[in-house]
């Protein structure tokens, strides 16, 4: 049976009640101490949780409301034990320190991950389930980015692949709109274009590239076991010439309502798609 494949070209908590905890005596932060460059800034309790239930060493410092010391009491005991700093705050001091009021009562400071290079993504890869990655081009908006994440958390996604000249990078606000997906779904560096496109065929990838239109139907193609979904930016698209060199071009059809869906929930449908098929 032949299909497309065969076109390959070369919110904030409450307040607790009862009495409060002791307060640090240090003075309150008048402004947002900026976390050194090897650091990471985040806020929301999925997100910090995350950080603590996969990676508890790389937690360097922590910010957190009264209202939230119940929920956290694993996390303070562990800092408490690790001598990892941590201040019961007012939630004005917290949305300055997360520059945003959407922190859900805690913030941390965490050591970031780098992405890891091609090579070592490759060869950590499984043999035999099947895999799927995405790679973004040109997504930049850090709220799609989270939930990019968090779908590719969801489907069990195998990597985010970021184009070597690419600037998106994990910051506090995709991280939170990721609820704790940004810990569970490697960021992969690719070299240049053509070269990680060869180096994904001779692993056994077929690149898609996902279109707004003009593409095969997603819900009646066959999808391969190892698939690369290519992801355009948010407005302009894919690069043309990159969606060229794609194994196949897939769209979602739709009523025509409206033109298309922004790339994150064009994400979650191209991976539910997927992992059905797959």
């Amino acid at each position: 049976m032949t299909g497309p494949w065969d076109k390959r070209p070369a919110g904030r908590p409450p307040r607790a009640d009862g009495p409060r905890a002791p307060r640090a005596t240090e003075p309150r932060a008048s402004a947002p101490a900026a976390a050194p460059r090897s650091e990471l800034r985040l806020y929301g309790l999925n997100a910090v949780q995350a950080v603590f239930d996969r990676r508890p060493e790389a937690i360097r410092k922590l910010y957190l409301l009264e209202s939230r010391i119940h929920a956290l009491k694993p996390l303070l005991a562990w800092c408490v034990k690790q001598r990892v700093g941590y201040r019961v705050v007012e939630e004005d001091d917290l949305d300055r320190l997360a520059g945003s009021t959407h922190h859900e009562g805690v913030v941390a400071d965490v050591v970031k991950r780098e992405p890891a290079s091609m090579g070592d993504w490759l060869r950590a890869l499984p043999d035999g389930p099947p895999v799927a990655a995405l790679w973004l081009d040109g997504v930049g908006n850090p709220h799609n980015f989270g939930a990019i994440l968090r779908s590719a958390a969801h489907f069990g996604v195998a990597g985010i692949l970021l184009p070597r000249d690419s600037i998106l990078a994990l910051s506090g606000a995709a991280a939170r709109v990721a609820e704790g997906g940004a810990e569970q779904v490697p960021l992969v560096r690719m070299g240049q274009t053509d070269n990680a496109a060869a180096q994904l065929r001779n692993a056994g990838f077929s690149l898609a590239a996902t279109v707004v239109r003009g593409g095969d139907d997603l819900f009646a193609a066959k999808l391969p076991r190892r698939l690369i979904y290519v992801m355009g930016a948010e407005g302009e698209g894919m690069d043309a010439r990159l969606a060229e060199a794609c194994d196949a071009r897939l769209s979602i059809p739709g009523s025509g309502a409206v033109e298309s869906l922004n790339v994150a929930a064009a994400t979650a449908v191209f991976l539910a798609q997927w992992k059905q098929r797959a």
